[in-house]
């Protein structure tokens, strides 16, 4: 297998790393910073912005806990745990933020509960979503149900993302209890080693949140077309995607004998810190025209008027051809400012807000997920119970027959009681039984085949 000898200078080689990754670290750090208080400063839609900042701030944390790991290899463990951590925070930050930009859950859960009816009252127009269900691609339409548009959707979804974060902060903690005891083994892909195990684990558990935020940027990417979620959606997942499968390709490939050379080994934790410097500076760049604050300062936002298409998807009647054209163009609309009667909040209460106000609305969504979770899962148990004590019955009562049937062994069968009645009975019609034991009706029988003979003898 092809190799690569990294023994070649190495104290230059890594004084050109470091320096390098500093570059992109800083850049990254101003850029995201300034990005930062423009928003703090223009804070007029808190719902929004909240979560906006926690998207942004995914792009220093990276950067600062990357760096810090490629300075100290001591420390590259516990970053990579506070990265991964809010890794899983920003994904469900984006998926708050396009919450918040269609107005909140009631308004979503009503969206899409209006596109359901479009879908079924007006089958020409071209939607993705007939009849308002959303359609599983192969294979997993044979293993899931179909999703109906509306508070159904709406908590599916809720619940794939943020099951990602409860499950991405347990795996941390496990991970630390197993490098604790020395079992972890990060990076080594072998059976007796916890790294495995968890990886798989949180790689399906990472799919199935992007999957669920595909579908609900593929149901809200119309209503959205104002704010352009492509680009944004793009930008966060080509974050969050390649960092973890980055690392995780850098650790096939150092398990596999790749690298070699004393440099390789001690760079083994340190080359995906080093390629997360490089993005975040260069992500740190998009995001300013990605997330940008000029529509907040203006106070103006695009927005896409669907309120005719319910209207007539509820009264079940063609849609007139104008009123269409005219609901498709967006309409700007200017948001209330601080001096057109809401006050502008001050630079402490918006990082207040942005930190105290997330938290609560975090907690909420992390109960409602794992009251959604828990009971299905105790229902589960409890008929796995019920099926193994059905099973323990039957093996009980199947015993206990077989039991009863080995003891009746014993025990003359009642068909050879039947037999030997049956022939008594004969012998006592044909004749009564002598003393000698010898029916007494068949003696003439013999007594004349002996006269016949001695008739024939004379």
């Amino acid at each position: 297998m092809w190799s690569i000898d990294l023994d070649t200078g190495p104290t230059l080689l890594y004084s050109w790393t470091i320096c390098s990754a500093s570059i992109f670290v800083l850049v990254a750090l101003v850029l995201s910073m300034y990005l930062i208080f423009e928003h703090l400063a223009a804070y007029y839609q808190p719902e929004e912005q909240k979560f906006l900042i926690g998207l942004i701030l995914m792009v220093p944390v990276y950067a600062l806990e990357s760096f810090l790991s490629l300075l100290d290899s001591n420390a590259a463990f516990n970053c990579e745990i506070i990265r991964d951590c809010y890794e899983a925070f920003a994904l469900y930050c984006f998926e708050r933020y396009l919450i918040a930009c269609l107005g909140g859950e009631e308004s979503t859960i009503e969206f899409m509960e209006s596109q359901s009816l479009i879908t079924s009252s007006i089958p020409l127009l071209e939607e993705a979503y007939a009849y308002g269900v959303v359609q599983h691609p192969f294979p997993l339409n044979c293993l899931l149900r179909e999703w109906h548009l509306g508070s159904d959707f709406y908590q599916a979804v809720k619940i794939g993302i943020v099951q990602y974060m409860i499950l991405k902060m347990i795996c941390a903690v496990l991970a630390m209890i197993f490098h604790f005891f020395g079992v972890y083994g990060e990076g080594k892909f072998e059976w007796r080693y916890a790294y495995p195990y968890l990886a798989v684990v949180l790689n399906f558990s990472q799919t199935w949140a992007l999957y669920c935020l595909v579908q609900f940027y593929s149901v809200t990417k119309d209503k959205l077309a104002p704010i352009k979620p492509l680009a944004k959606f793009l930008v966060f997942k080509s974050i969050v995607f390649l960092t973890w499968w980055q690392g995780v390709a850098v650790a096939f490939l150092f398990s596999m004998g790749a690298f070699k050379g004393s440099l390789a080994q001690e760079l083994k934790t340190r080359i995906q810190d080093y390629i997360i410097c490089i993005e975040m500076g260069v992500a740190a760049v998009v995001h300013l025209y990605v997330f940008p604050v000029v529509p907040y300062k203006r106070g103006e936002r695009c927005v896409r008027n669907v309120a005719v298409m319910t209207d007539y998807a509820s009264l079940g009647t063609p849609p007139d051809p104008e009123e269409v054209r005219d609901c498709e163009r967006t309409t700007r609309i200017r948001l209330a400012r601080h001096n057109e009667g809401e006050k502008r909040l001050s630079f402490h209460q918006s990082v207040r807000d942005v930190v105290l106000g997330s938290g609560e609305i975090i907690v909420d969504d992390m109960k409602f997920t794992v009251s959604h979770v828990v009971e299905p899962v105790e229902r589960g148990i409890a008929k796995i119970n019920q099926t193994f004590h059905q099973i323990s019955e039957n093996v009980k009562h199947y015993e206990e027959q077989r039991k009863n049937s080995k003891d009746d062994s014993y025990l003359i069968p009642l068909n050879s009681w039947t037999k030997e009645f049956s022939e008594v009975h004969d012998n006592v019609i044909e004749g009564s039984i002598s003393d000698s034991g010898l029916p007494e009706g068949k003696r003439p029988h013999s007594q004349s085949k002996v006269t016949a003979s001695r008739f024939r003898h004379r």
